[in-house]
């Protein structure tokens, strides 16, 4: 087993780090990733200072280690774009105010409006065929309008 500690060398870490990135594809998870990725920079690293396998080991560790913390601020920054769509998977909730016209009349309260390449159902008081409407509230698919 200590043989195979003196054999470690830079094409081991660079071939441990490709390996680790490809079970990345198998399980995600974007664990493996982190570890491949220390793995390669040992790699590196051994390239040019040949370190003992003792150093190679504790870089491998230290490198596994600071990637904990990049990868949770790199997670977080992609969470905080998410926020600049507040909309998303909530279509009828990003109509709420906008205008637009009535394509059948609303008649008993039930009528259809059309929302580029949508027909929506809509409620509201009695209204006819191209009139202007305001979207006050949306309720799932069906929409609430007062005239605008």
């Amino acid at each position: 087993m200590s043989e195979m500690f003196y054999t470690l060398g830079t094409w081991n870490w660079l071939i441990f780090g490709v390996i680790l990135m490809a079970l990345e594809l198998l399980a995600p998870g974007v664990f493996l990733f982190w570890l491949g990725l220390a793995a390669l920079l040992v790699g590196l690293v051994s390239f040019v200072l040949l370190p003992a396998w003792q150093m190679q080991l504790l870089m491998f560790a230290v490198f596994a280690a600071a990637a904990v913390p990049v990868w949770l601020r790199l997670a977080r920054s992609n969470g905080a774009g998410t926020l600049s769509h507040p909309f998303l998977n909530r279509r009828a909730d990003a109509l709420v105010g906008r205008v637009f016209t009535l394509e059948k009349p609303i008649i008993d309260g039930s009528g259809t409006v059309r929302i580029d390449d949508t027909v929506w159902r809509v409620a509201g008081p009695d209204t006819p065929a191209g009139s202007r409407v305001r979207i006050v509230r949306a309720d799932g698919a069906n929409l609430t309008v007062a005239a605008a």
